[in-house]
Order: C-alpha cells, then structure tokens, then sequence
C-alpha cells in the first residue's frame, strides 16, 4: 500500500464546505481529491466524520452522507493506526515538538511512503523524515 501524496483532515473538510468565503480552498480541496496517487489514514477518516457531523457545523452533513464520502475515499490507500504508526508518531512528536495527533498524521503518511502531506496546520515547506509538508492554500 503506497501513495505519492497524503491528504490531511481539513482537505476533506474543505472539499465539503460551503462558505463562499472559501470557495478558493474548496476549489484546491477537489483538485487534490482527485489525485489517483493519493493516500489517507483512518485517522484522517475519523477526524472528517467527528467534524463533518457535528450539529454546530454550519453545513452539517447526515450520518449516511459523511459514511458514504468515507466510503468513496477509501479508493485511496488508506493507513490504518498501528502499533508501528504509533510508536513513530510519538517519535515525531518528541523530536519536533508537535502534537501527537500532528505526529500521527506524518507518522501515516510516511508509513505510506508519501513524499507530500496536504495541511493547512502545519509548518509549510517542513521536512520530516523526507515527508514535506506543503499548504495547498498558500
């Protein structure tokens, strides 16, 4: 299971928006989901469901409706949480200082053997372990 590029929870999250005040980062969020070399984790799934159906959520989607998204995107290698992922996210968050779940993120998509990971919440242009980091909206 191997991927060029990892794709963090706030690009699913922005692909489904609809303020029109992101509407650029919407457009990037579907460039990207349209990659067929494209990897996430479970990880990431799960993020996207807690958020994307929370009540608070402006345009709130249903259970059936964010499940059949997540089913969708399984099209792409997916990285499951392992004892191996967990033990490199907890290296990473050490050395770099990052949250665990930051690490987790990184930790997967090295596991995937991506060479970019898509975030708007980190360090932009970061190298780790020879994952860069890069900020589609920048």
């Amino acid at each position: 299971m191997n991927a060029a590029v990892f794709l963090d929870t706030n690009i699913l999250l922005y692909s489904i928006g609809s303020a029109p005040a992101e509407h650029a980062k919407k457009a990037a969020a579907l460039k990207l989901l349209g990659r067929t070399d494209a990897g996430l984790s479970v990880q990431v799934l799960q993020e996207f469901y807690v958020q994307a159906t929370r009540p608070t959520r402006a345009d709130c989607l249903s259970h059936e409706l964010a499940a059949g998204l997540i089913h969708t995107w399984t099209r792409f290698a997916v990285q499951p949480v392992t004892l191996e992922v967990l033990t490199a996210a907890l290296d990473i968050k050490q050395r770099y200082q990052l949250s665990y779940w930051d690490s987790a993120i990184i930790a997967a998509a090295q596991a995937l053997g991506c060479r970019e990971l898509y975030t708007e919440d980190m360090a932009h242009g970061l190298v780790i372990g020879g994952l860069r980091l890069v900020n589609p909206f920048v």
